[in-house]
């Protein structure tokens, strides 16, 4: 037997790792669509603050029309407020996921995971950094 060859656990290992890459990687192309829609600068410290601090806001009260009157959908306000609590959640998602990952599978791994997804995003037409820090800039210490 090789030492090539891959072992069932080392099979395990990387589909387990794949799909920590693949969570990142669908959580952060969310999260720099939303931020571009929402017009939000994520790299932007004041601007990610005011995104994580939101949770006072209240959304538009929903509108009240009479019984026989079609529903077309939500305000503009309405569905910005959600969009903007739904950043906020899946920011804050990213965080622990992130943290659980370094407790599974170590820093580097995690760096890796988070480069790579991040990577992803780019190639798919996002400037660096559009789901939050760029972090080829923070891991090279530039």
């Amino acid at each position: 037997m090789s030492t090539e060859e891959i072992h069932p656990s080392d099979a395990h290992l990387t589909g387990y790792l794949q799909r920590m890459s693949e969570s990142i990687e669908s959580i952060n192309a969310r999260i720099a669509r939303l931020a571009t829609t929402l017009d939000i600068n994520l790299q932007n410290e004041s601007e990610l603050n005011d995104v994580l601090t939101q949770n006072d806001e209240r959304p538009p009260p929903v509108e009240r029309r009479k019984p026989g009157a079609a529903r077309t959908g939500m305000s503009p306000e309405r569905r910005k407020s959600h969009l903007r609590q739904e950043l906020r959640a899946l920011l804050v998602l990213r965080y622990g996921v992130a943290t659980r990952y370094v407790e599974q599978v170590g820093v580097d791994t995690t760096r890796h995971i988070l480069v790579s997804a991040q990577d992803k995003l780019e190639r798919e037409g996002f400037k660096p950094g559009a789901a939050g820090v760029d972090l080829r800039r923070v891991f090279s210490g530039h």
